[in-house]
């Protein structure tokens, strides 16, 4: 039985930090969700570039390798998309979601969102986020932001996108780069009501 009767689509671009996205999986498989992924081209080199690792291309081949990269064999339901098939259910508005979460998102991604451009299943299945009034997370990882980039996230915060920059808290005493790549996640699936991950939230001065 799934965590939640509507599946929840996990974007991945190709900003670095993608260890955002395999965490985020881990604990929403681990905690039962259905995950709709789509991941976007130049994902593919990132994890060529960081990790010297050879994504797959084809959705059951890329499953497993999502499921292994999280840790997670089995638990939840997870299925891939090509990122040029634009024909896919998550492209459509008909198709019911609990939202949609892009993690990492580069800025690419969010110029592109925010001028209403889809090229892509990726930024359509987002479009179609923002058009049907659903919930769309955005994970930024970049550093500094420039005039364009604020511009283009003011944009999409107005529209109702919630911006989570990918910036680590320390009151939780982190002993791990795990540990402050969980906090940034938590922080981010919070914005669609999912608590799955066992983080240490401020409680206040004793």
């Amino acid at each position: 039985m799934s965590n939640n009767n509507k599946p929840l689509i996990l974007g991945i671009t190709g900003a670095s930090g993608l260890i955002y996205a395999v965490r985020a999986l881990k604990y929403l498989l681990a905690a039962d969700y259905e995950i709709q992924l789509v991941a976007s081209k130049s994902t593919y080199m990132v994890w060529q570039s960081e990790q010297d690792i050879r994504m797959p291309v084809e959705p059951v081949q890329q499953e497993q390798f999502w499921r292994q990269q999280a840790g997670v064999e089995t638990g939840g339901k997870l299925r891939c998309h090509p990122w040029g098939d634009v024909g896919a259910n998550i492209a459509s508005g008909s198709f019911r979601t609990l939202g949609m979460i892009i993690i990492p998102c580069s800025m690419s991604t969010v110029a592109k969102l925010a001028a209403g451009l889809s090229s892509d299943l990726l930024e359509r299945a987002a479009d179609v986020q923002l058009k049907e009034g659903r919930k769309l997370v955005l994970v930024p990882r970049e550093t500094p932001f420039s005039l364009i980039h604020l511009r283009n996230l003011t944009t999409l915060a107005e529209s109702g996108v919630r911006i989570v920059p990918a910036i680590p808290a320390w009151y939780h005493n982190p002993q791990s780069i795990e540990d402050l790549v969980d906090f940034v996640v938590a922080r981010a699936l919070d914005q669609l009501d999912i608590d799955c991950i066992p983080i240490q939230r401020w409680q206040g001065r004793l």
